[in-house]
């Protein structure tokens, strides 16, 4: 596990919805403790959190704290006012304590058009599993996409990452992911022990130094585990019927790839499956991360989207 062998321990100190390197009128809402920066780029503050990333021989180092970004959260032709947890749309609390159960609120905002004074979306930015989270709805509450995050200092850099940062696994070069054969002892003897029947798949580590192991048995299967091997949670992905292969990005169909990028800008691909039944494609399974967080992505054989599941 290359990517655990120098210990870190990384700070949010503020977390920010920004519009990327546009400007967007902040309407009614008052904001403080903003940077010149953020403010020149029209950041939303939010409340303080924290992410600490360790390894499995507990050493830990601290780096300078910095603030994260969500691109494209305000344009500059809309205005945004700050809309509190009891007003968000029962479509939008819906959505999000069914695919991201046990979510703590940090802040939303609405965006209207200022040319028309007409309602646009609504933004909401969340903790899951410790992990910032932007989202994009319409004016009616459905889902558009999850926003790219960047840390401050990646606003500028080409593809938002640098080595070393929160969101460094977008280089493409896949350190977050584990041998099978390299897996703890302890997380090895739990699936022998609970799932026996389960054939493992692949593995990735998390920066807080968690792992989370995808296995088949008959279904799909997302299982997460702590820095120390014990067991978290167990999650049912979405799949086809049938005989899976993976396969690789490049051949994935390209209604499937356009549907990621726009849904999940700047997401990672991690891995693939094409399921046949009977010797007839039935679709598609897509594993990507984004913004440190997985997801389960499913295609039916003409590469419509028909399902996601956030897995950890």
């Amino acid at each position: 596990m290359k990517n655990l062998r120098t210990a870190k321990t990384l700070t949010i100190a503020l977390l920010a919805i920004a519009t990327g390197f546009t400007a967007c009128q902040k309407g009614q809402e008052v904001e403080t403790d903003l940077s010149s920066d953020a403010t020149q780029i029209g950041a939303v503050a939010i409340a303080p959190t924290s992410i600490v990333l360790t390894t499995s021989n507990g050493s830990t180092t601290t780096t300078a704290p910095d603030s994260i970004y969500a691109v494209d959260a305000c344009r500059r032709t809309h205005k945004r006012a700050a809309v509190a947890e009891s007003a968000l749309l029962a479509p939008i609390t819906t959505y999000l304590s069914t695919n991201y159960a046990g979510y703590t609120f940090i802040k939303a905002f609405s965006t209207t058009l200022i040319a028309t004074n007409t309602l646009d979306s609504y933004v909401v930015a969340i903790l899951f599993n410790g992990k910032p989270v932007a989202l994009r709805f319409s004016a009616t509450g459905t889902f558009i996409k999850v926003l790219e995050l960047r840390e401050g200092k990646d606003m500028k850099r080409p593809g938002g990452h640098h080595p070393g940062g929160f969101f460094d696994n977008r280089d493409g070069k896949q350190r977050d992911s584990i041998a099978l054969s390299a897996l703890s002892q302890t997380i090895k003897q739990y699936f022998a022990t609970n799932y026996p029947q389960d054939t493992l798949k692949n593995a990735w580590v998390g920066k807080d130094g968690g792992v989370l192991v995808v296995s088949k048995n008959v279904k799909f299967y997302g299982t997460a585990f702590k820095a120390d091997g014990s067991f978290v949670r167990r999650e049912v992905l979405p799949s086809h019927p049938g005989k899976e292969k993976e396969i690789a990005q490049s051949a994935l169909p390209a209604s499937v790839l356009s549907y990621l990028s726009t849904t999940y800008p700047n997401y990672v691909f991690k891995k693939a499956f094409e399921h046949k039944a009977n010797g007839v494609l039935r679709g598609y399974l897509v594993i990507i991360d984004a913004n440190m967080t997985k997801y389960a992505v499913l295609f039916n054989a003409t590469g419509a989207f028909v399902e996601a599941k956030v897995i950890r």
